[in-house]
Formats: structure tokens, C-alpha cells, sequence
């Protein structure tokens, strides 16, 4: 069981790296949209690599954010039918729903994803619109994303049966973290100071 905690911690770091990594892409739609938004107010311009890129950038929010929203256990459940079990019953039914639901509709994902993607690199597929970007870089997001949520998902598993077995404390536990947007602004105050030291 340690053997899998390990695998299981491993996977949490790659997954908390790339979906703190992830929330600067909201900054980057952010601005991107406003600067559209100017540009197309004030000089009667546009583009639609603009507005694609907007959307690439909020599929990478959300496919690469997917694994970390899960390992912050933060993702939409029916919490109201589940807060009337046990805790162990809660946690069965945690294994349950990883084992015959997300890891197989993941796989199933990756599996469709892959070649999807392949297909339109080896083609150099672009938009269908005038001025658009290339497609396969949004493309490649999706099993990019379903891996990482198979990931997590495997590592959410072990941690659940860590639990049931006793090996571990509660992991669905709530403790008081800081919230994104708080990592966040302790981020720039980071490279604020790094900055002002150089």
C-alpha cells in the first residue's frame, strides 16, 4: 500500500502543478478578450485568430483543470443524497463510481482523443475561418486532459482504499487551504520579489 501512496503523491504534484499552471490561462483569456474587445471598439478591426484563441485558451482551462478541480475535491456531486452515509459508505461508493464510471469513460477519451488528434497534426487541419489558427494544438488538449483525469482518478482510488483499510486519515477531509485566486495573488507577490531582488 505504501508503493501506491507514492504513486498516488506523485500524481497529486503533477497534477496541483499543472492546474496552478492552468489558472494563468484565465489571465491570458482575460486580456486577450479585452484587448479584442478595444481593438475591434476603438479601430472597427478584428480577428478571428482572436476569437479562437480565446477559445483555445478556455479549453485549456477546463481540460487541464478538470484533474485538479477532482484532486481538491471540488467537482459537482449530489451531495445531498451522499451526506446521509457513512463516511465508509461514502467512500465505497467514491470507489464504485471511479472504478465503473470515470476511468472508463477517461480511457474511452484517450482512446478516441489520440487519434483525433494524430489525424488532424499529420493533415496541418486549420480553421474553416478566414484568418483562424491551426486546429491540432486545441485537439491535443483533450487527451492530454482525459490523461490527467485518469491520473487523478487512479490516485483518488488509492487514496479511498487507502482509507478503507485504515492506512490513511479521511482524504476527503475539508481543511481550511487557501483558495485559487489567494495561491494566486501569492504567486505574483513571489515573482514580485524575485524581481525586485534581481
Amino acid at each position: 500500500m505504501q508503493a501506491l501512496l507514492g504513486l498516488s503523491s506523485t500524481i497529486d504534484g503533477i497534477v496541483d502543478r499543472v492546474g496552478r499552471s492552468a489558472i494563468w490561462l484565465i489571465l491570458v483569456a482575460v486580456l486577450i478578450s479585452a484587448g479584442n474587445a478595444i481593438i475591434r471598439k476603438v479601430f472597427n478591426m478584428s480577428s478571428n485568430a482572436f476569437l479562437e484563441i480565446q477559445w483555445y485558451l478556455f479549453s485549456g482551462i477546463f481540460m487541464l483543470g478538470a484533474a485538479y478541480t477532482l484532486q481538491h475535491n471540488e467537482h459537482v456531486r449530489i451531495d445531498v443524497l451522499s451526506s446521509r452515509f457513512s463516511r465508509r459508505t461514502r467512500a465505497w461508493m467514491e470507489v464504485f463510481g471511479t472504478v465503473v464510471f470515470l476511468l472508463p469513460i477517461c480511457v474511452m477519451m484517450v482512446y478516441l482523443g489520440v487519434p483525433w488528434f494524430i489525424q488532424s497534426f499529420n493533415s496541418g487541419e486549420m480553421s474553416a475561418n478566414a484568418g483562424g489558427l491551426i486546429q491540432w494544438p486545441v485537439k491535443l488538449l483533450l487527451p492530454i486532459g482525459f490523461i490527467l483525469l485518469t491520473a487523478q482518478g487512479i490516485s483518488e482510488l488509492i487514496k479511498e482504499l487507502a482509507f478503507l483499510t485504515g492506512a490513511i486519515p479521511d482524504p476527503q477531509e475539508k481543511h481550511e487551504f487557501p483558495s485559487a485566486e489567494e495561491n494566486l495573488i501569492e504567486e505574483i507577490k513571489k515573482m514580485r520579489a524575485e524581481n525586485a531582488n534581481d
